[in-house]
């Protein structure tokens, strides 16, 4: 990667008090008053642009230009503090600075993080974003700053990394549908067992979320296989907990004769658990309940025997995925137009299998699930892996159930990658390359 001449054009305006009280907040000042952090400040910057004159890039403004960060909407849910240990571990054994930032549940304030990554000259950073329509204005960002960035989960409909350029390096998803689809299938054949047939409810999370959709799409597709099975409710839970469970009460209020709710992710379900506990229901007898997204609490829940199913995404897979790609294309690796649109195939976790994913992936006595340097492209030019069943994803595949813009057409990088047979080529070459298995057990255990 080029490096950036300094630009004084990108520092923050310290004669807002308001600027200077945010930054003051992020960091340890106590004691410190705003002249003193003001003449501090304006010591950094001059090492800075000396540094830059000189040609001295070890000199760094912040932490520098081996920065990484993961850009959450939130930092109070489970799967999201786990995606921070994946990214934090990979981190630290590529011998990057890692932050990981919480964005309060406000895109704004995400957008603010990262354009501070790109006046710390920071590598870049990953979001898990609130508002999908913010990634426009992330894209403009990273071009003007030369801060890459990848994303996961939300987006605008329709929109690609080609819409703004290379900095907009990689867009990345389970491929939820299928995944939540087995989720649901395996709640309503629990409820078949048990009852013969019955009622269910749905909790979703944030109405239009390309997330939700996918997943209610899944939902959907498995209700389809079961006549027995009538879906009468469904509300919003919005990825939380509190919310769920308020939501999961409504549900019991207003219908006595609910055997069984799937939920957004694993976090829904852990608030659904706790309502049915607290109407005297016995989850996993009396009510059947599925999750998402393979975190511990789910994980563990399945083994208690009180929730039935979750998507085995493994969050810390996500972390891990994602500092490594920004680690290999700040140092020179260039992804192919096939590769800059990824699934990956989680597995659906249930009583069968959940024992294997837990000593892998939630109590493993420290050994970590992965090996995070194998990732790396730049590192193993030979023998990388992406320690999963990662493939291309076709546009028209992640937006499906999305109505097409007026006019659209597919990018010409995409149309000229499909022509020439790219897609079939990466897919090949990336399972050709995963040797260590997602399902199976961690490349770091002793034999």
């Amino acid at each position: 990667m080029a490096r950036k001449r300094f630009d004084p054009r990108h520092l923050p305006d310290f004669t807002q008090k308001s600027v200077i009280d945010s930054h003051m907040d992020r960091l340890d000042t106590t004691g410190v008053s705003r002249r003193d952090f003001l003449a501090l400040a304006s010591a950094g910057v001059a090492a800075g642009a000396a540094a830059s004159a000189l040609g001295m890039p070890n000199v760094a403004v912040a932490s520098g230009s081996k920065k990484v960060a993961y850009l959450a909407w939130s930092a109070s849910t489970e799967y999201n503090q786990l995606v921070s240990q994946g990214a934090e571990s990979a981190a630290r054994a590529l011998g990057l600075n890692y932050s990981f930032f919480d964005g309060q549940i406000d895109s704004g304030r995400q957008l603010s993080q990262f354009e501070q990554l790109g006046t710390e000259r920071a590598i870049g950073g990953f979001f898990n974003i609130l508002d999908g329509s913010a990634l426009r204005r992330a894209g403009q960002l990273a071009q003007d700053n030369q801060t890459y960035f990848a994303a996961i989960w939300d987006s605008v409909p329709w929109f690609t990394p080609f819409d703004v350029g290379d900095y907009f390096t990689l867009y990345l998803n389970p491929h939820e549908d299928e995944a939540h689809r087995g989720v649901s299938r395996a709640v309503y054949q629990a409820v078949t067992d048990r009852f013969g047939e019955g009622e269910v409810a749905a909790l979703t999370g944030t109405p239009g979320n390309w997330c939700e959709i996918s997943r209610n799409a899944g939902r959907d597709l498995a209700l389809a296989e079961f006549p027995n099975i009538r879906q009468t409710a469904s509300l919003p839970g919005k990825w939380l907990r509190e919310e769920s469970l308020r939501a999961t009460e409504d549900l019991l209020t207003r219908n006595g004769k609910l055997v069984g709710l799937v939920a957004q992710n694993d976090d829904e379900a852990q608030g659904a658990l706790t309502a049915l506990r607290n109407v005297g229901l016995q989850p996993g007898k009396d009510f059947f309940v599925g999750g998402a997204d393979g975190t511990s609490l789910g994980a563990r829940a399945i083994q208690d025997g009180i929730q039935t199913s979750t998507s085995g995404n493994s969050p810390v897979f996500t972390g891990a995925f994602l500092t490594s790609w920004l680690y290999d294309v700040a140092n020179g690796w260039k992804p192919r137009v096939a590769e800059r649109q990824l699934f990956w195939k989680p597995t659906v976790v249930t009583r069968e299998n959940v024992d294997a994913y837990v000593a892998r992936y939630v109590d493993n006595d420290g050994v970590e699930p992965f090996d995070f340097r194998k990732f790396s492209r730049v590192l193993n030019p030979d023998d990388w892996d992406p320690q999963a069943y990662v493939y291309p994803a076709e546009t028209e595949e992640i937006w499906k159930g999305y109505p097409r813009p007026e006019g659209w057409t597919l990018p010409a990088p995409l149309a000229e990658a499909r022509a020439k047979g790219e897609f079939e080529q990466v897919r090949e070459e990336y399972a050709a390359h995963n040797n260590i298995l997602f399902d199976g057990p961690s490349p770091n255990l002793k034999t």
